[in-house]
């Protein structure tokens, strides 16, 4: 039983990776798939390196930190006007 429940786990694991794109699909057909269906960037063009979630989450993170050095500095502003 326990043997059945750790197969299930580790088949929905692999899943959901192959679903947020961090292990590669098995099969070549879903890899022809998931290409026909990227969306080109700004400048009209589909690379690899445009679709995958690591960099969306490393854009992510590079908006946070802008956003956060902004306020910063925004906050500076304020409180140079206050004095």
């Amino acid at each position: 039983m326990l043997l059945l429940a750790l197969v299930i786990v580790a088949v929905l694991a692999q899943t959901a990776l192959k679903h947020y794109g961090l292990l590669a699909p098995a099969d070549t057909t879903t890899a022809k798939a998931s290409a026909r269906m990227q969306v080109p960037d700004a400048s009209g063009q589909v690379d690899a390196a445009t679709m995958t979630p690591r960099n969306a989450l490393e854009r992510a993170r590079g908006m946070e930190n802008t956003v956060r050095k902004q306020a910063d500095e925004q906050g500076r502003q304020i409180d140079d006007a206050a004095k």
